[in-house]
């Protein structure tokens, strides 16, 4: 009997079992049994500790503005697993996602691929498959044993280096940075974003190593903001005066401008766009979990923070909001997974808020809302513990006045299944 794809789903999600692998040995067999697809078509790659997933959207945006067929692939998704590899801004279709593992199973004996390197080979052939221009890919975690680092792209783009993921990247900004930096290729320019100059100095070192031209925020291209929504960006070739991006949140003008840079360098080996596409692009640009506002009376709004750098992001965009709205109170719905800095997270998050709702999403990794709040300083432990994400919802908005700002933040993955569960139990009152 034919797979389903709920059968095919199960059968990937299965994949986990065997954890998480660095190393490319398994993903380039792979991509050698199925002919190498990702050598049909040329490449962007984005790493980086945050920011990398709206870079990738905005460079995709961009590309498929300027005319060509785009393949964007990226990491984890929300609601459904086919968000992950995209072509012309549409996720595959449930018939490629089953024709694909087919595909794959047939040929994987004796390699046990994990999800990851499953899925980016799902990914690199599903583009092939589309026929595609150019497919900008992004890094799952680290970079230099990343399943996505077997690409050879026209540019490379590391947006941030900061804490995430210590147990597999080190405990360093210095030993992160050089796992970010593994994706920097001999010859192929790189573009560095806003990142401190412990992490920066590795960068640049293996850029020299490797001969590849560095191109670094601050230095080699600028931003300067106009007012709350537009900025004008000197590039590397260009300068472009009144851009703006559907994304919220003045951190996004310096993801534009990083996004920017990479097209630029790609530009330089053969990409053609035009200023009109950036501005269509950066104007139609979607990115969903990121600063997303589902209703407005609360102010319901979520983001995928999930470690204190991207914390810090939200804390910013956070007190802006409630400046301008004075008579507002921060109601927080917080959740996250096991493996992430829980204490540093709500210790910038908590002094904003008037009320603290902890949740957890139902995954064996998720933390407890407990765990969470164990973390917390003696002063702030009165809070609202709910291990269900829809029941924390409902408590944050009997609480809310229609005036009052709620934020659910701490994984996408907790807000890809709150998302979900809004959907079934109200369909008629879910996010537009």
């Amino acid at each position: 009997m034919p797979l389903t794809y709920s059968d095919t789903l199960d059968f990937l999600y299965n994949l986990e079992r065997y954890g998480i692998r660095f190393g490319l040995d398994v993903i380039a067999a792979l991509l050698a049994k199925l002919e190498n697809p990702h050598h049909r078509y040329p490449t962007l790659h984005i790493g980086g500790t945050n920011g990398k997933g709206s870079c990738a959207a905005m460079a995709a945006a961009i590309l498929q503005a300027a005319g060509y067929r785009v393949g964007l692939y990226t990491s984890p998704h929300m609601y459904d697993f086919r968000e992950r590899i995209r072509v012309q801004g549409e996720a595959i279709s449930e018939e490629h996602v089953i024709e694909l593992t087919k595909r794959i199973r047939d040929v994987c004996q004796g390699l046990s691929p994990t999800f990851f390197e499953w899925t980016t080979a799902m990914a690199l052939t599903a583009f092939a498959d589309c026929q595609v221009d150019v497919a900008v890919i992004e890094v799952g975690m680290g970079g230099r044993l990343d399943a996505t680092n077997v690409i050879s792209p026209l540019a490379t783009l590391i947006t941030n280096i900061a804490f995430d993921h210590e147990r597999f990247l080190g405990n360093t900004l210095s030993a992160i940075a050089y796992e970010k930096a593994g994706i920097v290729k001999p010859a192929v320019p790189t573009i560095v974003g806003a990142m401190p100059t412990e992490a920066s100095e590795v960068i640049r070192r293996c850029a020299a190593e490797r001969r590849s031209p560095w191109y670094q925020f601050g230095v080699d291209f600028h931003i300067q903001h106009q007012d709350q929504r537009r900025f004008a960006y000197q590039g590397l070739d260009r300068t472009y005066e009144n851009l703006s991006c559907a994304l919220e949140g003045r951190h996004q003008a310096l993801n534009a401008a990083c996004a920017l840079a990479l097209l630029e360098a790609g530009a330089r080996q053969g990409l053609s766009i035009t200023e009109s596409a950036i501005r269509t692009g950066l104007s139609r640009v979607q990115w969903p979990g990121r600063l997303e506002v589902w209703r407005t009376a609360p102010l319901l709004l979520v983001d995928g923070a999930h470690n204190p750098d991207a914390a810090q992001t939200l804390v910013a965009y956070l007190t802006r909001v409630l400046v301008r709205r004075p008579c507002s109170r921060l109601i927080l719905v917080v959740g996250m997974m096991r493996d992430k800095d829980h204490a540093g997270f709500l210790k910038l998050l908590t002094p904003l808020a008037h009320s603290l709702i902890l949740t957890q999403a139902h995954l064996p990794r998720a933390a407890t809302p407990q765990e969470l709040a164990n973390c917390l300083p003696e002063d702030r432990r009165h809070v609202e513990l709910y291990p269900n994400p829809l029941e924390a919802l409902l408590a944050a908005e009997r609480r809310a006045n229609p005036s009052d700002v709620i934020c659910v933040t701490g994984s996408l993955i907790l807000i890809g299944e709150l998302g979900v569960a809004l959907r079934r139990a109200a369909p008629t009152v879910a996010q537009s």
